[in-house]
């Protein structure tokens, strides 16, 4: 039995994936966090929250790291880690200098970090020839409507810290440009209490669809587990509403978009110790990298994996955080494609009505969850404000999408937001 301190945790499916895969390893572990009540809040009805599931509970100020890592020296002390984790983004750097600082097994805190900002992977994988959008970064005014004018119109424009597709939104003009920014500043404290960059991020606009390759590293070797495909809304936001695993693709579509995801994860020294969802776009001048994200995949996509494959990408991660060879081998689950659709507010108002009565028991559900009426609303601007999710499997080719987006068509119609 192994004990790992989880640092953190997203509110989401991975706060309630992560402590089942170390319960069913046999292991335990301990949560540090600065605010437990931040959890609780998204409790199953009825249910204790996994995470209580913890040997221990700790309040530390997990957002200071200069006193943080002496704070986990201490417990180190006491109780003794073999393995530190989290499955948020916004302490993944924290986690690898607290590995680094204890001794455990893990990515180097550089890497996590160049992984983090997205910033930094531009930069890392421009200098090691990894295909990429043109970009420019900047704070100024001045300098941002100058770099917008020499990429060229429509843009991309992005905060280089933050997840969930936050403020990402695609610029025709440069009124638009001035809007965007002007929104991002207006948040300069993130979800979690950390203080964020004033840089603004200037990318090129890609066409073609995106993919994700899911891989798991260790021990200087990158496992491909496969590609999974993804569905955008919310124009002028990039709003994920759905995913499919595998992605529907010719082979050498999917031989592309892996060889991209290993070059870009071997330029970040990316190779041990790491689940990572590494996003491509399939541009007619061929892949270029969206973002890597040294993670498992959200969205449920690793359970979309798990029904296709039988590979428990959140048990890979539990292995790997213990410096221990994953089990990545397949098994034949009977099913052959595994989707996931989500229902993505339109306007703002109170939910009145959502009856997924007729969807839970169709053919091929796997899994239905929805919204309860009374909850407020807010018209989607990236992936935090979904009403709920559905998932289906085919058992005989890649049907699972199309059958989500019937299912979702027909939620849609008893939706009532006023």
């Amino acid at each position: 039995m192994a004990h790992l301190l989880m640092v953190e945790s997203w509110v989401g499916s991975m706060s309630r994936l992560l402590p089942r895969a170390i319960r069913e390893g046999g292991h335990t572990f301990t949560f540090l966090t600065r605010d437990l009540h931040h959890y609780l809040r998204s409790a199953p009805e009825g249910t204790a929250h996994p995470l209580l599931g913890a040997r221990n509970v700790i309040t530390a100020e997990t957002n200071d790291v200069d006193t943080l890592l002496p704070e986990a020296e201490r417990l180190h002390a006491a109780l003794r880690f073999d393995g530190v984790l989290t499955s948020c983004d916004y302490y993944l750097p924290a986690v690898a200098r607290i590995a680094d600082r204890l001794g455990l097994p893990g990515p180097g805190p550089e890497a996590v970090g160049n992984a983090c900002r997205k910033d930094a992977t531009r930069r890392v994988l421009a200098e090691a020839a990894v295909p990429g959008p043109r970009f420019a970064l900047h704070e100024e005014w001045a300098d941002l409507a100058r770099s917008a004018r020499e990429i060229g119109y429509p843009l991309v424009v992005k905060p280089v810290d933050l997840c969930a597709g936050m403020y990402v939104r695609r610029v025709d003009d440069g009124r638009q440009l001035a809007d965007a920014v002007r929104a991002m500043a207006g948040f300069p404290v993130n979800a979690r209490g950390q203080r964020r960059s004033p840089a603004v991020l200037l990318e090129e606009l890609l066409d073609g669809p995106e993919v994700s390759v899911e891989t798991v590293s260790h021990a200087g070797a990158v496992h491909v587990v496969g590609v999974t495909d993804k569905s955008v809304g919310g124009a002028p936001a990039f709003i994920e509403t759905g995913h499919m695993f595998p992605a529907d693709l010719t082979p050498a579509d999917t031989e592309a978009a892996e060889q991209t995801a290993l070059s870009a994860l071997k330029a970040l020294d990316l190779t041990d110790g790491v689940v990572a969802h590494t996003e491509i776009k399939l541009t007619s001048a061929g892949p270029r990298v969206v973002e890597v994200n040294p993670r498992p995949a959200g969205n449920r996509i690793t359970e979309l994996v798990r029904h296709v494959t039988g590979v428990d990408l959140a048990a890979a991660f539990v292995d790997v955080a213990l410096g221990r060879a994953p089990d990545l081998r397949r098994t034949d689950t009977g099913v052959r494609s595994a989707a996931i659709g989500f229902l993505v507010p339109e306007r703002a108002g109170t939910l009145e009505a959502l009856d997924g009565s007729g969807v839970r028991d169709a053919d091929g559900v796997l899994e239905v969850e929805l919204a309860a009426p009374g909850r407020a609303v807010k018209a989607a601007g990236s992936n935090n404000e979904y009403l709920g999710h559905v998932m289906t499997a085919d058992t005989r080719g890649p049907g699972a999408r199309a059958r989500v987006e019937e299912l979702l068509s027909g939620l849609r119609t008893g939706l009532v937001v006023r």
